[in-house]
């Protein structure tokens, strides 16, 4: 190969790749073919998904970010461990970057995995401003692979984020698609009889809820790196090699149960950090987590990658094959999943019917709700004192530190099934593997190496997930995010998180800068994630070491419900001197600002 085809080979791949170190992004508006439908969209160097970002462990790297929009915009980079002012996200890191303007984002790169990034700003995110990013190890992994691909799974959906959040507010089950049918009552009075099913239906109708609110979002299209399921992205490969797929879920609002007919996968990382290779048939990825995984393929055929809502409303599809050209068969969706009084929360003295009487009329919307951008001025001040007999209406971030010495390594922790630990008894979302064999639970993560002293937290925080899908309200603490005093947290203590979700639905809670140590009973092992999900009726723990001082945003990830409210800002106290100065200034000039 001669030296001036190798010089033009290089120009073309210095715009995507960049330099060594240095890196170019510009944020453009794009146009998105799903194969179902085109859209204006927006996307990074002139498309959507963004290129893959591959940095190496130990590297300093600057990232020069020039918005082509008319809008502010920002970029977040998911789940890395940065300097709290490069964490990108408006009002609370940094301002934003204004039409026309560059940032130069410049941060230690301290980790190794999957990762990706993505706009804070308003809906640019489900409207298509996301991308990956890949970070080598310093050393050698702990497992062996021949390729890799990155698996970037999104919702796509016609309507724009604003449009659809408009819908949300006048329609909560506007999108909704499976709503229960006069089929589906009498075949539930042939399986419950027709007393107990009327006396169901009566219950749901108190709570003006629905079973079939398993999703808020539904006539989307799945799509795997970019491509919908008719356009079917391929990954060749050679018999016998070992490769490693690295998913991560960027939808708005969409999980994904995940499985490859015909083939084994051996789960190696999570939320970009080794675990324990766990062995299974299907898996399920909330929303902004990171799986990677290791498969096989002996055979010189096609294999589908199949990713199914957990609604059972759509999905996402892609190939392994040897050849280009070639595909395998596409399961069938299959039945969608129904709540249960479970998954409402049922616990003792709940009273759910109270719900529906909540004063939302005088709620004041107006302002950031989390995200930049996003408001609903008709909506003020939310009466939550009739919320399941509890005053809610003093609720803050509450502080259990006399709860620090509970023991929960004593918690017994089942491996999936019915009993897993992480869904409530009884729930409807438990899932099953299609081909009945084993399903990734949380309870199944642990750590390769431990990444913190095992050590018993100073103090407990309890954060109570809250909400009404009528009104479509979420919040912590019966709190919306504008009118809730910040997490304040000290520098060098360790915070044990007790999440109880009194919702329907499930929360993807995404603590920026900082990790998440997951409560799974294995003590040390305990795997470290950026993005915990909680499953309704259900309490999960989580541990944080309070190792990075500044202003940290911590939300909901499901895009509509951050926007709505269910959002914190967190500001660590103490720390490097320098850091300190950092947030002081910040939270001076970020009255007023969005978030």
């Amino acid at each position: 190969m001669n030296t001036t085809l190798l010089a033009g080979i290089a120009a073309l791949l210095l715009p995507v790749i960049g330099l060594a170190g240095e890196y170019s992004l510009t944020v453009d508006r794009v146009k998105i073919d799903t194969g179902d439908f085109v859209k204006t969209g927006i996307g990074y160097n002139g498309k959507s998904p963004g290129p893959v970002l591959r940095f190496r462990e130990g590297e300093e790297v600057s990232i020069n970010v020039t918005n082509n929009l008319d809008e502010m915009t920002s970029i977040h980079w998911h789940g890395l461990i940065l300097p709290f002012d490069q964490d990108g996200v408006p009002g609370i890191s940094f301002p934003g970057i204004r039409p026309g303007e560059t940032f130069t984002y410049r941060f230690p790169i301290q980790q190794a995995g999957t990762y990706w990034f993505h706009s804070h700003s308003g809906f640019q995110e489900p409207d298509g401003a996301y991308g990956a990013i890949v970070i080598e190890p310093e050393g050698r992994e702990p497992f062996r692979y021949d390729r890799e691909y990155v698996v970037q799974l999104t919702d796509k959906h016609p309507h724009s984020g604003d449009r659809i959040m408009r819908n949300l507010k006048m329609i909560p089950d506007y999108y909704n698609r499976q709503q229960q049918t006069v089929g589906e009552f009498f075949s539930d009075v042939s399986e419950n009889g027709l007393m107990n099913t009327v006396r169901d239906r009566i219950a749901w109708g108190d709570m003006r809820m629905m079973k079939a609110d398993v999703e808020d979002l539904q006539g989307f299209t799945g799509l795997i790196n970019g491509k919908g399921p008719e356009q079917n992205w391929t990954g060749l490969f050679e018999p016998g090699e070992r490769i490693r797929l690295r998913f991560i879920n960027s939808s708005a609002m969409t999980y994904f149960d995940i499985r490859i007919p015909g083939l084994d996968m051996t789960v190696v990382q999570a939320d970009g950090n080794n675990v324990q290779p766990v062995n299974v048939d299907e898996f399920r990825i909330g929303v902004a987590e990171t799986y990677d995984v290791i498969v096989r393929p002996r055979q010189a055929r096609a294999y589908t990658i199949f990713a199914e809502s957990m609604g059972r409303s759509g999905y996402a599809r892609a190939t392994l094959a040897p050849e280009e050209g070639l595909e395998a068969d596409v399961p069938q969706l299959r039945e969608p999943a129904r709540l249960t009084m479970a998954d409402m929360g049922g616990m003792p003295g709940m009273d759910h019917g109270s719900m529906a009487g909540m004063d939302h009329g005088s709620m004041d919307m107006s302002g950031t709700d989390g995200m930049s951008g996003m408001g609903d001025p008709s909506m003020k001040g939310m009466d939550h004192s009739g919320m399941a007999g509890m005053d809610h209406s003093n609720m803050q971030e509450m502080d259990h530190s006399g709860m620090a010495g509970m023991d929960h390594d004593s918690m017994e922790m089942p491996k999936g099934g019915a009993s897993d630990p992480f869904y409530a008894k009884g729930s409807g979302l438990v899932p099953v593997a299609a081909n009945g064999g084993k399903f990734l639970s949380y309870a199944d993560l642990k750590a390769q190496n431990p990444l913190y002293e095992d050590r018993e937290p100073t103090r407990e925080i309890e954060l109570r997930l809250t909400g009404n899908m009528e009104r479509y309200i979420w919040s912590i603490n019966g709190v919306k995010y504008e009118d809730a005093d910040p997490i304040r947290l000290q520098y060098g203590e360790r915070v044990r998180f007790k999440f109880v979700n009194e919702t329907m639905m499930t929360h993807p809670m995404h603590l920026h800068g900082m990790w998440s140590i997951l409560e799974v009973g294995a003590g040390q092992w305990n795997p470290i994630k950026h993005t915990v999900s909680v499953q309704p009726g259900t309490t999960v723990y989580m541990e944080t070491e309070v190792d990075e001082p500044g202003q940290w945003a911590f939300h909901c990830h499901l895009s509509y419900h951050a926007a709505a409210g269910m959002f914190r800002k967190v500001i660590v106290e103490g720390g490097p001197e320098s850091a300190q100065a950092k947030a002081k200034a910040g939270a001076t000039t970020e009255e007023g600002g969005d978030a």
